[in-house]
Protein backbone atom coordinates (compact mmCIF):
# COMPACT_ATOMS: atom_id res chain seq x y z
CA UNK A 1 0.00 0.00 0.00
CA UNK A 2 2.72 2.50 0.72
CA UNK A 3 4.83 1.59 -2.55
CA UNK A 4 1.46 2.28 -4.45
CA UNK A 5 0.41 5.34 -2.70
CA UNK A 6 4.31 6.77 -3.50
CA UNK A 7 4.05 5.63 -6.86
CA UNK A 8 0.71 7.66 -7.10
CA UNK A 9 2.46 10.65 -5.47
CA UNK A 10 5.29 10.70 -7.97
CA UNK A 11 2.65 10.72 -11.03
CA UNK A 12 0.58 13.49 -9.74
CA UNK A 13 -2.36 11.82 -8.98
CA UNK A 14 -5.12 12.47 -6.39
CA UNK A 15 -6.10 9.10 -4.26
CA UNK A 16 -9.01 8.39 -5.43
CA UNK A 17 -9.01 10.50 -8.91
CA UNK A 18 -9.35 8.60 -12.07
CA UNK A 19 -5.86 8.16 -12.79
CA UNK A 20 -6.12 6.01 -9.51
CA UNK A 21 -8.93 3.81 -10.44
CA UNK A 22 -7.77 3.40 -14.21
CA UNK A 23 -4.32 2.01 -13.43
CA UNK A 24 -5.47 -0.31 -10.42
CA UNK A 25 -7.91 -1.68 -12.79
CA UNK A 26 -5.24 -1.76 -15.61
CA UNK A 27 -2.38 -3.77 -12.95
CA UNK A 28 -5.42 -6.48 -11.94
CA UNK A 29 -6.17 -7.44 -15.29
CA UNK A 30 -2.48 -7.36 -16.05
CA UNK A 31 -1.79 -9.26 -13.07
CA UNK A 32 -4.60 -11.91 -14.08
CA UNK A 33 -3.07 -11.65 -17.76
CA UNK A 34 0.59 -13.09 -16.57
CA UNK A 35 -0.93 -15.30 -13.52
CA UNK A 36 -3.21 -17.22 -16.00
CA UNK A 37 0.12 -17.50 -18.90
CA UNK A 38 1.83 -19.33 -15.60
CA UNK A 39 -1.23 -21.37 -15.14
CA UNK A 40 -0.97 -22.51 -18.43
CA UNK A 41 2.93 -23.08 -19.08
CA UNK A 42 2.82 -24.93 -15.54
CA UNK A 43 1.34 -27.89 -16.72
CA UNK A 44 2.59 -28.26 -20.56
CA UNK A 45 1.31 -31.97 -21.03
CA UNK A 46 -2.13 -31.10 -20.46
CA UNK A 47 -2.49 -27.87 -21.62
CA UNK A 48 -1.06 -28.77 -24.65
CA UNK A 49 -3.81 -31.82 -25.21
CA UNK A 50 -6.32 -29.75 -24.08
CA UNK A 51 -5.32 -26.68 -26.77
CA UNK A 52 -4.74 -29.85 -29.49
CA UNK A 53 -8.17 -31.09 -29.11
CA UNK A 54 -9.61 -27.65 -29.77
CA UNK A 55 -7.26 -26.90 -32.62
CA UNK A 56 -8.53 -30.41 -34.58
CA UNK A 57 -12.17 -28.54 -33.68
CA UNK A 58 -11.22 -25.41 -35.29
CA UNK A 59 -9.22 -26.87 -38.24
CA UNK A 60 -11.74 -29.02 -39.46
CA UNK A 61 -14.56 -26.38 -40.36
CA UNK A 62 -11.57 -24.26 -41.49
CA UNK A 63 -9.84 -27.03 -43.66
CA UNK A 64 -13.14 -27.99 -45.23
CA UNK A 65 -14.07 -24.12 -46.04
CA UNK A 66 -10.45 -23.71 -47.72
CA UNK A 67 -10.86 -26.26 -49.86
CA UNK A 68 -14.33 -25.33 -50.79
CA UNK A 69 -12.80 -21.74 -51.93
CA UNK A 70 -10.14 -23.65 -54.25
CA UNK A 71 -13.05 -25.42 -55.56
CA UNK A 72 -15.16 -22.12 -56.35
CA UNK A 73 -11.32 -20.54 -57.80
CA UNK A 74 -11.39 -23.51 -59.96
CA UNK A 75 -14.83 -22.84 -61.33
CA UNK A 76 -15.22 -19.52 -61.27
CA UNK A 77 -14.10 -19.12 -64.95
CA UNK A 78 -15.88 -22.07 -66.19
CA UNK A 79 -18.84 -20.28 -66.73
CA UNK A 80 -17.67 -17.73 -68.57
CA UNK A 81 -16.90 -20.51 -71.71
CA UNK A 82 -20.62 -21.70 -71.61
CA UNK A 83 -21.98 -22.11 -74.92
CA UNK A 84 -24.93 -23.91 -76.77
CA UNK A 85 -24.70 -26.11 -79.45
CA UNK A 86 -27.76 -26.16 -82.06
CA UNK A 87 -27.51 -28.96 -84.50
CA UNK A 88 -29.31 -28.05 -87.78
CA UNK A 89 -31.49 -30.04 -90.22
CA UNK A 90 -29.91 -30.97 -93.19
CA UNK A 91 -32.45 -29.27 -95.02
CA UNK A 92 -31.14 -26.11 -93.94
CA UNK A 93 -28.16 -24.49 -96.24
CA UNK A 94 -24.77 -22.03 -95.39
CA UNK A 95 -26.98 -19.10 -97.01
CA UNK A 96 -30.11 -19.95 -94.52
CA UNK A 97 -27.11 -20.71 -91.31
CA UNK A 98 -25.39 -17.32 -92.27
CA UNK A 99 -28.29 -15.14 -92.07
CA UNK A 100 -29.13 -16.98 -88.62
CA UNK A 101 -25.95 -16.31 -87.49
CA UNK A 102 -26.82 -12.35 -88.39
CA UNK A 103 -30.63 -12.39 -86.63
CA UNK A 104 -28.96 -14.35 -83.37
CA UNK A 105 -25.90 -12.15 -82.99
CA UNK A 106 -28.38 -9.07 -83.18
CA UNK A 107 -29.89 -10.50 -79.82
CA UNK A 108 -29.03 -8.76 -76.37
CA UNK A 109 -28.60 -12.07 -74.50
CA UNK A 110 -25.98 -13.61 -76.85
CA UNK A 111 -22.54 -13.05 -77.12
CA UNK A 112 -21.05 -14.53 -80.04
CA UNK A 113 -22.75 -16.82 -82.61
CA UNK A 114 -20.34 -19.21 -84.54
CA UNK A 115 -21.13 -21.61 -87.52
CA UNK A 116 -19.64 -24.70 -88.68
CA UNK A 117 -20.75 -26.37 -91.71
CA UNK A 118 -21.15 -29.93 -92.33
CA UNK A 119 -17.90 -29.95 -94.02
CA UNK A 120 -15.57 -28.16 -91.66
CA UNK A 121 -17.39 -30.51 -88.85
CA UNK A 122 -16.49 -33.56 -90.65
CA UNK A 123 -12.48 -32.25 -91.59
CA UNK A 124 -12.58 -31.55 -87.98
CA UNK A 125 -13.37 -34.92 -86.79
CA UNK A 126 -11.40 -36.41 -89.47
CA UNK A 127 -7.96 -34.77 -87.59
CA UNK A 128 -8.90 -35.57 -84.10
CA UNK A 129 -10.50 -38.77 -83.90
CA UNK A 130 -8.26 -40.70 -85.69
CA UNK A 131 -10.55 -42.52 -88.20
CA UNK A 132 -9.80 -40.77 -91.27
CA UNK A 133 -9.22 -44.07 -93.70
CA UNK A 134 -12.67 -45.09 -91.97
CA UNK A 135 -14.31 -42.01 -92.73
CA UNK A 136 -12.87 -41.96 -96.64
CA UNK A 137 -15.36 -44.88 -97.09
CA UNK A 138 -18.15 -43.11 -96.13
CA UNK A 139 -20.20 -42.35 -99.41
CA UNK A 140 -22.06 -39.07 -97.62
CA UNK A 141 -20.82 -36.58 -94.73
CA UNK A 142 -23.13 -37.64 -91.51
CA UNK A 143 -22.56 -34.73 -89.96
CA UNK A 144 -24.86 -31.89 -89.52
CA UNK A 145 -24.08 -28.21 -89.49
CA UNK A 146 -24.40 -26.76 -86.41
CA UNK A 147 -23.72 -23.17 -84.70
CA UNK A 148 -22.34 -22.53 -81.70
CA UNK A 149 -24.22 -19.66 -78.92
CA UNK A 150 -22.13 -18.11 -76.44
CA UNK A 151 -24.57 -16.22 -73.94
CA UNK A 152 -23.62 -12.88 -72.95
CA UNK A 153 -22.56 -13.56 -69.14
CA UNK A 154 -19.88 -10.70 -69.01
CA UNK A 155 -22.65 -8.24 -70.13
CA UNK A 156 -25.26 -9.12 -68.39
CA UNK A 157 -24.94 -11.98 -65.81
CA UNK A 158 -28.86 -11.79 -64.97
CA UNK A 159 -28.89 -14.27 -68.63
CA UNK A 160 -31.10 -17.33 -68.47
CA UNK A 161 -29.31 -19.83 -70.83
CA UNK A 162 -31.88 -22.02 -70.07
CA UNK A 163 -34.40 -19.77 -71.64
CA UNK A 164 -32.17 -19.13 -74.42
CA UNK A 165 -31.44 -22.66 -74.95
CA UNK A 166 -35.39 -23.10 -74.92
CA UNK A 167 -35.77 -20.66 -77.72
CA UNK A 168 -32.96 -22.31 -79.96
CA UNK A 169 -34.86 -25.50 -79.23
CA UNK A 170 -37.88 -23.97 -80.71
CA UNK A 171 -36.73 -23.13 -84.10
CA UNK A 172 -37.77 -24.94 -87.11
CA UNK A 173 -34.17 -24.91 -88.98
CA UNK A 174 -32.87 -26.10 -85.65
CA UNK A 175 -33.21 -30.39 -84.88
CA UNK A 176 -31.89 -30.50 -81.31
CA UNK A 177 -29.82 -28.16 -79.07
CA UNK A 178 -27.66 -28.84 -75.72
CA UNK A 179 -26.73 -26.94 -73.11
CA UNK A 180 -22.81 -28.36 -72.17
CA UNK A 181 -22.16 -26.93 -69.42
CA UNK A 182 -25.02 -27.88 -67.22
CA UNK A 183 -23.02 -30.23 -65.04
CA UNK A 184 -21.60 -26.82 -63.83
CA UNK A 185 -24.45 -25.45 -62.38
CA UNK A 186 -24.69 -28.73 -61.31
CA UNK A 187 -21.84 -29.29 -59.25
CA UNK A 188 -22.37 -24.86 -58.14
CA UNK A 189 -25.66 -26.36 -56.24
CA UNK A 190 -23.80 -29.25 -55.04
CA UNK A 191 -20.73 -26.79 -53.52
CA UNK A 192 -23.05 -24.69 -52.00
CA UNK A 193 -24.87 -27.55 -49.77
CA UNK A 194 -21.72 -28.31 -48.60
CA UNK A 195 -20.94 -25.11 -47.60
CA UNK A 196 -24.04 -25.44 -45.47
CA UNK A 197 -22.89 -27.86 -44.19
CA UNK A 198 -19.53 -27.01 -43.06
CA UNK A 199 -21.18 -23.74 -41.58
CA UNK A 200 -23.85 -25.94 -39.34
CA UNK A 201 -20.13 -28.39 -38.82
CA UNK A 202 -18.38 -25.04 -37.32
CA UNK A 203 -21.00 -24.47 -35.32
CA UNK A 204 -21.59 -27.74 -33.84
CA UNK A 205 -17.34 -28.08 -33.31
CA UNK A 206 -17.70 -24.51 -31.80
CA UNK A 207 -20.04 -25.83 -29.17
CA UNK A 208 -17.78 -28.61 -28.15
CA UNK A 209 -15.21 -26.21 -28.11
CA UNK A 210 -16.78 -24.35 -25.82
CA UNK A 211 -17.68 -27.50 -23.57
CA UNK A 212 -14.08 -28.36 -23.71
CA UNK A 213 -12.86 -25.39 -22.57
CA UNK A 214 -15.61 -25.02 -19.93
CA UNK A 215 -15.19 -28.65 -18.66
CA UNK A 216 -10.73 -27.50 -18.28
CA UNK A 217 -12.21 -24.18 -16.00
CA UNK A 218 -14.23 -26.13 -14.29
CA UNK A 219 -11.14 -28.64 -12.95
CA UNK A 220 -9.51 -25.55 -12.40
CA UNK A 221 -11.70 -23.76 -10.20
CA UNK A 222 -12.28 -27.28 -8.12
CA UNK A 223 -8.84 -27.16 -7.75
CA UNK A 224 -8.14 -23.64 -6.46
CA UNK A 225 -11.73 -24.11 -4.59
CA UNK A 226 -9.74 -23.34 -1.08
CA UNK A 227 -8.07 -20.42 -2.00
CA UNK A 228 -11.25 -19.08 -3.84
CA UNK A 229 -12.86 -19.53 -0.28
CA UNK A 230 -10.44 -17.43 1.64
CA UNK A 231 -10.63 -14.91 -1.21
CA UNK A 232 -14.40 -14.46 -0.62
CA UNK A 233 -13.79 -14.76 2.86
CA UNK A 234 -11.19 -11.23 2.44
CA UNK A 235 -14.20 -9.68 0.46
CA UNK A 236 -12.99 -10.58 -3.35
CA UNK A 237 -15.66 -10.19 -5.98
CA UNK A 238 -16.65 -12.79 -8.04
CA UNK A 239 -15.44 -10.36 -10.66
CA UNK A 240 -11.97 -10.48 -9.11
CA UNK A 241 -11.79 -14.02 -8.69
CA UNK A 242 -13.40 -14.87 -12.37
CA UNK A 243 -10.92 -12.50 -13.84
CA UNK A 244 -7.74 -15.34 -14.28
CA UNK A 245 -9.96 -17.85 -15.30
CA UNK A 246 -11.38 -16.24 -18.13
CA UNK A 247 -7.84 -15.09 -19.23
CA UNK A 248 -7.62 -19.31 -18.82
CA UNK A 249 -9.80 -19.04 -21.64
CA UNK A 250 -8.27 -16.91 -23.85
CA UNK A 251 -5.00 -18.77 -23.60
CA UNK A 252 -6.74 -22.06 -24.82
CA UNK A 253 -8.42 -20.56 -27.31
CA UNK A 254 -5.43 -18.65 -28.75
CA UNK A 255 -3.59 -22.19 -28.22
CA UNK A 256 -6.04 -24.01 -30.22
CA UNK A 257 -6.07 -21.40 -32.85
CA UNK A 258 -2.31 -21.58 -33.65
CA UNK A 259 -2.53 -25.30 -33.56
CA UNK A 260 -5.54 -25.42 -35.60
CA UNK A 261 -3.44 -23.08 -38.24
CA UNK A 262 -0.54 -25.55 -38.32
CA UNK A 263 -2.66 -28.49 -39.10
CA UNK A 264 -4.48 -26.19 -41.95
CA UNK A 265 -1.28 -24.62 -43.82
CA UNK A 266 0.67 -28.61 -43.04
CA UNK A 267 -2.20 -30.12 -45.17
CA UNK A 268 -2.40 -27.55 -48.15
CA UNK A 269 1.63 -28.16 -48.18
CA UNK A 270 1.22 -31.81 -48.65
CA UNK A 271 -1.56 -31.22 -51.05
CA UNK A 272 0.47 -28.85 -52.85
CA UNK A 273 2.67 -31.23 -55.26
CA UNK A 274 -0.26 -33.48 -56.38
CA UNK A 275 -2.44 -30.39 -56.92
CA UNK A 276 0.50 -28.99 -58.97
CA UNK A 277 1.01 -31.88 -61.04
CA UNK A 278 -2.89 -32.28 -61.73
CA UNK A 279 -2.71 -28.70 -63.08
CA UNK A 280 -0.22 -29.29 -65.09
CA UNK A 281 -1.98 -32.32 -66.72
CA UNK A 282 -4.42 -29.83 -67.84
CA UNK A 283 -2.49 -26.55 -68.85
CA UNK A 284 -3.78 -24.80 -66.01
CA UNK A 285 -1.64 -22.34 -63.73
CA UNK A 286 -4.04 -23.31 -60.70
CA UNK A 287 -2.28 -23.76 -57.26
CA UNK A 288 -3.77 -24.34 -53.59
CA UNK A 289 -4.25 -21.22 -51.92
CA UNK A 290 -3.99 -20.89 -48.09
CA UNK A 291 -6.19 -19.58 -45.16
CA UNK A 292 -5.26 -16.29 -46.31
CA UNK A 293 -4.66 -13.29 -43.50
CA UNK A 294 -8.26 -12.44 -43.51
CA UNK A 295 -9.50 -16.02 -43.10
CA UNK A 296 -6.63 -16.82 -40.33
CA UNK A 297 -7.40 -13.78 -38.45
CA UNK A 298 -11.22 -14.89 -38.54
CA UNK A 299 -10.05 -18.37 -37.09
CA UNK A 300 -7.89 -16.80 -34.11
CA UNK A 301 -10.74 -14.02 -33.25
CA UNK A 302 -13.27 -17.27 -33.37
CA UNK A 303 -10.80 -19.36 -31.40
CA UNK A 304 -10.48 -16.43 -28.79
CA UNK A 305 -13.80 -15.95 -28.38
CA UNK A 306 -14.71 -19.49 -27.79
CA UNK A 307 -12.28 -19.91 -25.41
CA UNK A 308 -13.57 -16.49 -23.47
CA UNK A 309 -17.39 -17.66 -23.59
CA UNK A 310 -16.75 -20.96 -22.58
CA UNK A 311 -15.00 -20.09 -19.62
CA UNK A 312 -17.17 -17.27 -19.17
CA UNK A 313 -19.85 -19.66 -18.60
CA UNK A 314 -18.28 -22.38 -16.70
CA UNK A 315 -17.27 -19.50 -14.39
CA UNK A 316 -20.97 -18.31 -13.80
CA UNK A 317 -22.34 -21.34 -13.40
CA UNK A 318 -19.60 -23.08 -10.86
CA UNK A 319 -18.06 -19.63 -9.09
CA UNK A 320 -21.79 -19.05 -7.48
CA UNK A 321 -21.84 -22.48 -5.63
CA UNK A 322 -18.46 -21.94 -3.97
CA UNK A 323 -19.00 -20.05 -0.60
CA UNK A 324 -17.14 -19.96 2.07
CA UNK A 325 -18.29 -21.98 5.60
Amino acid sequence: MIREERYILQKGSTRYGPGYYFESWLLQHLQAFFFSLGQFCRNPLSSLLTASVIGIALALPAGFYVLLENAARITSGWESTVEITAFLKNSVGNDRALEMVKELQQQGNVAEVRFISKEEALEEYRQLSGFSEALDTLQSNPLPSLLLIKPALSKHPDVDVETLLKSMQELPEVDSAQYDQLWIKRLNAIISIVQRAVLILAVFLGMAVMLIIGNTIRMMIFNRRAEIEIAKLFGATDGFIQRPFLYSGFWYGLAGSLIAWLLISISLWLLQGPANQLAGLYSSGFTVSGLGLRNAGIMFLAGIFLGWLGSFISVRRHLRAIEPA
